[in-house]
């Protein structure tokens, strides 16, 4: 992963822990309105894949046991990781674009009810995505995947001063065109071309030549509702809109989105297909259940959104209704690290994804709490315009009095902790108890989000070693590491 040029370990944030009477007194454990539900406490599990489903998409036990483990931890409310809307191969995620599905999601949410005790809201992440290829080997991307045009030829035969390429066959001209130097690559293949052979394919929202990306306005909305439609059958309390990050939605939101077709160029075109999206869900969801979406404060890539766009978004989609904006930051495909060949390229390893999840190497301003002015900047345009949505943070907060200070301030009305509830998910149950002192602190190494970037079954190194040898104990496919984390015992 990309690291700041001036880094250093801080240390965790030194932590004095309420007491039971003062953890029932925070905000932080106060109900909040959430559209046509209301979460008994401003506690946030975000959204993370922990690549537990079949290669089909279908919840398994390991599924329903993940969510469970976080539900014992009441927290407010827990997002299932991104779901597909489309019923396409996509590996162990999971997914939620055909009717079969239902039955396995219902089964986790009413465990997950059980196992929270019914404290726990349960909203679902729905996400659309678009093809990415591995680095493909230079022989293979020359003999097979490059389109050879008479433009090729005619570059070719420029740079080596020979005009027999022009009508040379095309066997031979790959060949050729295989064996030149970066350099002279660099003058003959096109900037996307070069992308290809060095990263591997991508689609792009903005490849328009492509009649399944110039027809997504038209088959997104659709897609979105009927997936919320299945959740709300499946007996989610409601869906939270993917916006955020690498993928199809965020991607129209970009300022880089240059869709020449009304669905880009201008902040208005481009929060077009998101607001059709939002708008077909609620329709059909039609106070049923929550719904909300999560995108992004900050691009953090040169030509990106920054905050004043996000802001101007948050506006926009609060005023079409949505009940919550959850708002994270980065994890871009643009300033991706290059892949090993036959890897592919990972929206979290350039310096949007270090800002996404930063690490305890950081700069000055450190990892905690990093990302809590974007909210609160997107929070005073939203109150401003006169509405008063929720607005979740989320970001490297791992104690009560980071959490609590966001809300006082009215800089959040949710402040969310993924890591810090992965490596300990009792611990809002322990702080709200007063038992803060037992809570087992994440280390923010980002431990597990490398396990993640290799689609390994996502755990914790704080826990996974944990009494192996118990039988009762469910072990990850690699054998040396536990799946949950052990039971709380006060």
């Amino acid at each position: 992963m990309w690291q700041p040029a001036e880094r250093k370990k801080h240390a965790l944030p030194l932590v004095t822990w309420p007491t039971q009477e003062q953890a029932q007194r925070a905000r932080w454990f106060s109900p909040c309105p959430l559209g046509p539900r209301t979460a008994q406490t401003r506690t946030w599990v975000p959204a993370m894949v922990p690549w537990r489903a079949t290669e089909d998409g279908f919840v398994t036990d390991d599924v329903v046991d993940w969510y469970c483990r976080f539900a014992k931890g009441r927290p407010g409310v827990l997002v299932v990781e991104a779901t597909g809307i489309r019923d396409v191969p996509s590996g162990p995620l999971l997914r939620i674009g055909h009717d079969r599905f239902v039955e396995g999601l219902s089964r986790l949410t009413s465990a997950v009810r059980e196992a929270s005790g019914g404290h726990t809201l349960l909203l679902i992440q729905l996400i659309d995505f678009l093809a990415i290829r591995r680095r493909p080997e230079r022989t293979k991307y020359f003999a097979r995947f490059l389109a050879l045009t008479q433009a090729h030829r005619a570059a070719l035969a420029q740079v080596t001063g020979d005009d027999s390429w022009r009508s040379a066959e095309d066997s031979a001209v790959r060949l050729a065109l295989e064996a030149q130097p970066a350099e002279v690559l660099e003058k003959i293949l096109s900037a996307r071309e070069l992308e290809d052979l060095s990263h591997g394919y991508r689609e792009r929202v903005t490849d328009l030549h492509l009649p399944h990306i110039r027809e997504l306005p038209q088959v997104l909305p659709g897609l979105f509702a009927d997936a919320a439609e299945r959740a709300i059958a499946a007996g989610f309390d409601g869906v939270e809109l993917h916006y955020a990050h690498a993928y199809t939605m965020a991607s129209f939101l970009s300022a880089r989105n240059t869709r020449a077709d009304g669905y880009g160029g201008a902040r208005e075109q481009r929060v077009r297909l998101p607001l059709e999206v939002a708008a077909a869900v609620r329709a059909r969801v039609s106070g049923r259940g929550v719904v909300g979406c999560r995108y992004l404060g900050d691009e953090v890539i040169a030509d990106g959104n920054r905050v004043d766009d996000a802001a101007w978004f948050g506006v926009e989609l609060a005023r079409a209704g949505l009940d919550f904006l959850s708002i994270s930051k980065g994890g871009k495909f643009e300033d991706a690290k290059q892949p090993k060949v036959g890897g592919s390229a990972y929206p979290y390893t350039g310096e949007s994804g270090y800002e996404c999840m930063p690490t305890i190497y950081s700069d000055e301003r450190g990892p905690f709490a990093r990302n809590v002015s974007l909210a609160a900047t997107i929070r005073a345009a939203v109150r401003a315009a006169g509405l008063t949505t929720p607005i979740v943070t989320a970001g490297g907060i791992c104690d009560p009095a980071a959490a609590e200070q966001a809300l006082a301030q009215g800089d959040a009305d949710f402040v969310a902790s993924a890591r810090q509830t992965l490596a300990d998910p009792d611990w809002f149950e322990k702080v709200r108890q007063g038992r803060g002192a037992a809570v087992r602190r994440c280390e923010f190494t980002n431990y597990c989000e490398a396990l993640d970037q290799h689609h390994k079954q996502v755990t914790c190194k704080l826990w996974d070693r944990l009494e192996l040898t118990d039988p009762t104990v469910k072990l990850a496919a690699d054998g040396k590491r536990r799946l949950v984390a052990p039971p709380d015992r006060p």
